[in-house]
């Protein structure tokens, strides 16, 4: 029998601008995206770790997260 003893996941998140609005505007909202993701993240109580966040030259964010997986023990994956 195998059990889980600790799991996370890492992912890259892009979060792009909107290509319907203006450059300014555009950026606005995208800041406030991944701040809602945040505190989305805040909210459900998910353990997390942000290990890179980079505005790319267009305005974009990516972001490199190590976060909670399904509420299991995450070990020394996030400190």
């Amino acid at each position: 029998m195998k059990r889980i003893k600790a799991a996370c996941l890492l992912q890259t998140v892009h979060f792009l601008l909107k290509e319907d609005m203006p450059h300014d505007a555009a950026m606005t909202a995208v800041k406030g995206e991944v701040a809602q993701y945040k505190a989305q993240l805040d909210r459900s109580n998910t353990k997390y770790q942000i290990t890179e966040e980079t505005t790319q030259p267009d305005g974009s964010i990516v972001i490199k997260i190590r976060k909670q997986y399904n509420h299991h023990d995450t070990g020394d994956y996030i400190s």
